[in-house]
């Protein structure tokens, strides 16, 4: 209570902003970044937050005023596994003031994506959706380059539940608002933009890369994460000649079943290349699709590791900016995706459900600074990708 006292005392007499966002670890990191570059800015910042994925006041700047709604998820959601995931992921940004309030929508996804949400209606109405496979790699009418197979989907909705899956957020974007907010820059989304703005009759805002200009320190940044990193492995990047490292990481949620890990391992193990690998506790399905929350995966039996590291979670920003980083294998969440492309390190991509997949197309045809491992996953295409990587 007296830190909210304390925020507001600060706050008293400026423009304040209203910020919501899931709370899920893709959509809580860039919400602070926008937090912060506000406060530079000279405005008020109020943070809602659920009970579930709370963050800890303390970790943050003084004059961010936190209110908790006290609505939290079920309790045996402890950790967010990906098939319960939410279907509106976005922040709402609120501009309070005496007479008047403006409303913005902030969308945790690129300008692409998002156009795929809008289209989505269409898209199931020419006979796209549900997807066959006859007509995977015909181009997605409108949304070029993506294919059909490139679009968003959750392989565990079924045709109802997805279709409400996707009018959620593309109802909230053509909802009376000022405006949306993305975090994106022109030099890679320029058109998209052009065509979403006319799409919505909307001023679309391109406030990115959010974490380029935030001035927080990488300390501070470690606060917008729901896991502490393992800052071990920069000591261990720091011996490693430059360009040498493949860093492979699937998020903040995405999960492999055991038999993809092994081939990982394998792969990895077969590539000869120096590797930091995060295997986070609960990314592994088990055979009857149950989820092994174990701390530390067993690794394969026999699998050389001794040109590797293996962590349970990383500071991926730093990680990705050292000298030693010579690759990224990634799902293409977009953070991620966004992050690597500041620093100007390929990708390995391996989608896996979501707006990954809209991603992977553009890292891989439209930005040209990736590949995409192919749909046949076995350990000796890990281990030849990596080395064409």
């Amino acid at each position: 209570m007296a830190r909210q006292e304390q925020a507001a005392d600060v706050g008293a007499g400026r423009r304040r902003i209203v910020l919501f966002a899931l709370p899920y670890q893709g959509h809580l990191g860039p919400m602070f970044l926008l937090a912060a570059l506000l406060l530079d800015r000279g405005l008020a910042v109020t943070v809602l937050h659920t009970d579930f994925n709370a963050p800890d006041p303390a970790c943050h700047p003084p004059d961010i005023t936190f209110i908790p709604i006290h609505k939290s998820a079920a309790s045996s959601c402890s950790r967010p596994p990906a098939r319960r995931r939410s279907t509106r992921p976005w922040c709402r940004c609120g501009k309070t003031g005496r007479t008047s309030h403006a409303w913005c929508l902030m969308r945790s996804v690129s300008a692409t994506a998002s156009r795929n949400i809008l289209a989505f209606p269409g898209i199931r109405n020419t006979g796209y959706f549900p997807m066959r496979d006859e007509r995977r790699d015909e181009t997605a009418p409108g949304l070029e380059p993506l294919r059909v197979r490139d679009l968003i989907r959750e392989e565990w909705l079924d045709e109802n539940r997805m279709c409400i899956f996707m009018a959620q957020p593309a109802d909230a974007m053509r909802s009376p608002m000022s405006g949306v907010i993305i975090n994106t820059f022109d030099a890679i989304e320029a058109a998209e933009l052009d065509k979403l703005q006319a799409e919505l009759s909307l001023l679309a805002f391109a406030v990115g890369p959010l974490h380029k200009l935030s001035t927080a320190t990488a300390a501070a940044k470690d606060a917008f994460t729901l896991r502490a990193p393992h800052r071990g492995c920069l000591v261990w990047l720091h011996a490693q000649p430059p360009w040498s490292v493949l860093y492979v990481s699937l998020g903040s949620m995405a999960m492999v079943t055991r038999a993809m890990f092994d081939e990982i391992a394998w792969g990895l193990s077969a590539s000869s290349v120096p590797f930091l690998w995060v295997v986070r506790p609960g990314s592994i399905n088990g055979a009857a699709g149950e989820v092994d929350t174990a701390a530390v995966q067993p690794l394969p039996d026999g699998v050389d590791m001794s040109r590797g590291m293996v962590v349970p979670w990383a500071p991926r920003r730093e990680v990705l900016a050292h000298p030693a980083t010579g690759g990224f294998g990634t799902h293409c969440g977009r953070n991620s995706t966004l992050e690597s492309i500041c620093e100007g390190v390929p990708m390995l991509a391996q989608p896996c459900f979501g707006d990954q997949m809209v991603n992977v197309r553009y890292v891989t045809h439209q930005w040209a600074v990736g590949m995409e491992l192919s749909e046949v996953f076995d350990h000796a295409r890990v281990a030849e990708a990596v080395r064409e990587l």
